[in-house]
């Protein structure tokens, strides 16, 4: 007879449940919360101590434990994400009346900036990418590429989608009428998502050259439809037409992605004094920890904005002047 499942593995297993039943995460995800939920387990058996019972020294003595096998920050960091959510979990359902995680700092990554586009660098590329569009004297699916490519980078530097996002948007999105497009993104969630008159206008120029070059593509499902295995432009060849563009921008085509645009939209908006939690929402972050990566951004404005508006500052010049 097989012996008694250990109580720690049962709750990681509800953990699991609610998860992929409330927030739609994807298999990877689960995956990858199964490992570390089976790590961070097995260590408290060592230490006499189950999910239930954990104290507060026992989630450092984890963090320790992964610090002394090794393992990078980042990981580290990824880990102590899961064993926060589990035991915030077990304090939602009941099962604990207190949260042992919940004073842990996570440890240093020391994580890199992201790459980031200046705006005449995204402005060159837009240049270049439109160039020829309303050349007549051209092919029809040279224009229609060249449209194409400029909608994208338009599309996604108007509203910083994920690629995968951006190259599966329906074709309605080119007809709406609101200034708004619902997008459905990780785990299922959905958000809105404004879309510029400028993004819409590249758009329409687009379809009207799909249509005149495939009647049949132009009234299909997908914005961007090609003969892919999905039905419409894959993220490698939109990666691969960018990195083309960047060449013919004079731009390195190492520091030039999807994501990299991306980055370009949440960067920009933060430096013209955008919110961090309406970027959070823009880009369809679950965790505003997850945008706090672009907060490098705002040091200079916000010591800016210290030195201008503290009432304070103020003060300290009134008694200057007087000294």
């Amino acid at each position: 007879m097989g012996g008694r499942r250990p109580a720690g593995e049962g709750l990681a297993s509800e953990f699991l449940d609610m998860a992929a039943a409330e927030r739609g995460a994807s298999k990877n995800t689960l995956d990858a919360y199964t490992r570390d939920l089976a790590d961070y387990n097995a260590f408290l058996r060592q230490n006499r101590a189950t999910p239930l019972t954990a104290s507060t020294d026992d989630v450092r003595g984890f963090l320790a434990d992964l610090d002394s096998r090794g393992l990078m920050a980042s990981s580290a960091a990824r880990k102590l994400s899961c064993v926060r959510q589990f035991h915030r979990f077990l304090y939602a359902e009941g099962r604990r009346t207190d949260d042992p995680s919940a004073i842990i700092e996570g440890p240093r990554q020391g994580r890199p900036l992201p790459k980031i586009l200046s705006v005449d660098e995204v402005d060159r590329l837009l240049s270049v990418a439109c160039q020829g569009i309303d050349d007549e004297a051209r092919a029809l699916g040279e224009r229609m590429r060249a449209a194409r490519i400029t909608c994208l980078l338009e599309t996604l530097y108007a509203t910083g989608l994920r690629v995968s996002e951006l190259v599966a948007l329906p074709r309605r999105a080119a007809n709406t009428r609101d200034p708004f497009i619902t997008i459905r993104g990780k785990g299922g969630r959905e958000r809105l998502t404004p879309l510029s008159e400028r993004a819409v206008a590249t758009m329409r120029v687009y379809l009207d050259l799909l249509k005149q070059l495939n009647p049949d593509l132009a009234s299909g499902v997908w914005l961007f439809p090609s003969d892919s295995e999905s039905g419409h432009i894959t993220r490698q060849a939109f990666a691969r037409d960018l990195k083309a563009l960047a060449g013919a921008a004079g731009i390195s085509a190492l520091r030039v992605s999807p994501h990299v645009l991306r980055h370009a939209f949440a960067s920009h908006l933060l430096q013209n004094g955008a919110d961090l939690r309406v970027v959070q929402e823009l880009l369809g972050h679950a965790d505003i920890s997850t945008t706090q990566i672009y907060t490098h951004v705002l040091d200079e404005r916000m010591k800016a904005m210290v030195r201008d508006l503290h009432p304070m500052n103020d003060k300290r010049d009134e008694i200057e002047k007087r000294d």
